[in-house]
């Protein structure tokens, strides 16, 4: 008699999640940014004992072209475990894919073959927004409860945005996931703190406002997303809004504590229109509330006008634009991609409120253009995007693009797509793998990255 088994992929803790197997492959997603190619998921080789280490194993081509593949995740990951609402037999086998411009969700089986992912269904625009009523689905995190998506925009393509739920295994859409939305209109990413009952959300814009890149107007107006929304998980229900001020725009990537006794997370804020600059902010409980502050200011550069794209030439500095974050899977480092400038940044936060600097490499950016040992001693465009950690902590993987329409505003000539790896060593600082470096098809630029059996911002736990 056979008995069923979790997932071993599935850890009740990040404690354990750390012991894991090294992961040997990485899914990412690339989009032709001329949409006139089909977007791919990509598989790339990061075993290091591999003759193919560093290089693309496979290329899962989308059925149509225009998705421009953003954010995903998988369908099912260590939340599975939580006590409220276990799924313990359910597998993390399904990559959750969605179209950020085209409103399509794509759903990839990574079995029996984890180098060789298979499209096994696509829900078309028009079942999204008629069974979940938004439009441009962005964030794919696994909770107990099922998928959780964000979306930017409703139906229409308008304010609001939100959440919806997906089925585990059926990946049918169940609906819209808020009860009561409060003062919420838009939407950008979404996490929680298990062990606090609470979702914390983040705000972009609508797709009027991005879709064809940053209006100058709008940012410069402050009308891009600037606050963050608590919200009681289990009643779906908004509590409380905390507001960064206008000045403080674009409020993206929710990094809350692994450890679900800890009720503290950090999120960014891309730039300030003071002076450029790019912020992280910690949220924290005080007393029966939460409150946030900010811990990390980066200055922006002072740059040539002649260097800088027309967007930037009257301000005469590249800013960081913190446009990534990731928090290892202890809690300990906090990594920040800084877009503009090229630098990936490692901080020691165990002490939340007072992160310290302890490593820095610069790859890219608007004027540095800096190379990678492998480049041939090329000048880089781009810089660091979207990142993510293993999750032993040891190895940090980053790619380049940041969104098609955007990347042209900072970076004119068009980004050449790159992927590379850092090492970062248990006490601190940051080192170049260099002997991996993928440049990257021309065709496609890449993004967001998922490692095989997880990451550090692929699952929550309800133990610590």
């Amino acid at each position: 008699m056979s008995s069923w088994k979790p997932d071993p992929t599935f850890y009740p803790s990040a404690r354990l999640a750390a012991e894991a197997p090294k992961e040997k492959v990485a899914y990412v997603a690339s989009f032709d940014p001329s949409r006139k190619l089909p977007d791919e998921m990509a598989v790339v080789d990061v075993d290091p004992g591999s003759q193919h280490y560093g290089s693309i194993v496979h290329r899962v081509p989308m059925p149509n072209i225009g998705d421009e593949l953003h954010h995903f995740g998988w369908n099912a990951c260590s939340s599975c475990l939580c006590p409220n609402a276990p799924h313990p037999h359910t597998e993390r086998r399904y990559l959750v894919v969605p179209g950020l411009r085209s409103s399509r969700i794509h759903i990839l089986d990574t079995k029996p073959d984890p180098r060789k992912p298979v499209i096994v269904r696509v829900i078309e625009p028009d079942e999204l927004a008629r069974k979940s009523g938004y439009t441009r689905p962005h964030t794919v995190h696994c909770g107990p409860q099922g998928i959780f998506v964000t979306a930017l925009a409703n139906a229409e393509g308008e304010a609001p945005g939100g959440v919806f739920l997906m089925d585990h295994e059926t990946f049918d859409i169940r609906g819209r996931w808020e009860i009561d939305r409060g003062p919420q209109e838009l939407a950008y990413d979404a996490w929680w703190h298990l062990g606090f009952d609470t979702l914390v959300s983040s705000e972009w814009g609508l797709p009027a406002t991005f879709e064809n890149g940053l209006v100058p107007e709008v940012l410069l107006g402050g009308k891009y997303g600037h606050r963050l929304h608590f919200w009681d998980m289990n009643m779906r229900k908004h509590r409380q809004t905390l507001d960064f001020g206008a000045e403080n725009q674009l409020v993206f990537e929710l990094r809350p504590a692994h450890d679900p006794t800890k009720a503290y997370g950090f999120v960014n804020s891309v730039i300030s229109l003071k002076d450029l600059s790019a912020s992280i902010w910690t949220w924290y409980r005080e007393g029966d509330q939460w409150a946030a502050r900010k811990v990390i200011e980066i200055p922006a550069e002072p740059a040539d006008p002649n260097l800088l794209p027309p967007m930037l030439k009257s301000f005469g500095a590249v800013p960081p634009l913190v446009t990534d974050i990731a928090l290892s899977l202890d809690d300990r480092y906090l990594y920040v991609a800084c877009w503009g400038t090229g630098d990936m940044r490692r901080y020691d936060v165990s002490d939340p409120q007072r992160p310290e600097l302890v490593g820095c490499v610069r790859i890219g950016g608007i004027v540095a253009r800096a190379t990678h040992p492998r480049a041939d001693g090329r000048p880089l465009n781009g810089g660091p995007q979207m990142v993510e950690v293993s999750r032993d902590g040891h190895r940090v993987y980053f790619t380049n693009s940041l969104y098609g329409a955007i990347d042209e505003q900072f970076y004119p000539d068009g980004i050449d797509g790159w992927m590379v790896k850092l090492d970062a060593a248990p006490g601190g600082g940051l080192e170049v793998d260099q002997t991996f470096y993928l440049a990257w098809p021309g065709t496609h630029r890449p993004h967001q990255i998922r490692l095989e059996g997880g990451d550090a911002s692929s699952d929550s736990y309800c133990y610590p």
